[in-house]
């Protein structure tokens, strides 16, 4: 399994991204269950991508903060 984080923004600005082989580590099955559960999809729950100016930003339901629900019901015209 390959496994692949980035992150980006911040102060600085400045990208990070580091990538995980799991066939080659002794430990792969608990960085493998570890992936498994952190990606697990929220059952019946929504996903968001919010494009401003061309930067876009992929949001679960469950994580959203009040201004992210609040642009999402003012721009679909419905609930989040």
């Amino acid at each position: 399994m390959l496994i692949t984080v980035s992150r980006s923004g911040g102060f600085t600005g400045v990208d990070k991204v580091r990538k995980i082989d799991t066939s080659v580590r002794r430990d792969a099955a608990e960085w493998e269950g570890l992936a498994r559960r952190a990606v697990r999809p929220v059952a019946d729950g929504f996903h968001y991508r919010i494009t401003i100016d061309g930067q876009a930003v992929d949001l679960d339901e469950a994580g959203l903060t009040g201004d992210q629900r609040e642009l999402i019901r003012a721009v679909l015209g419905e609930g989040a």
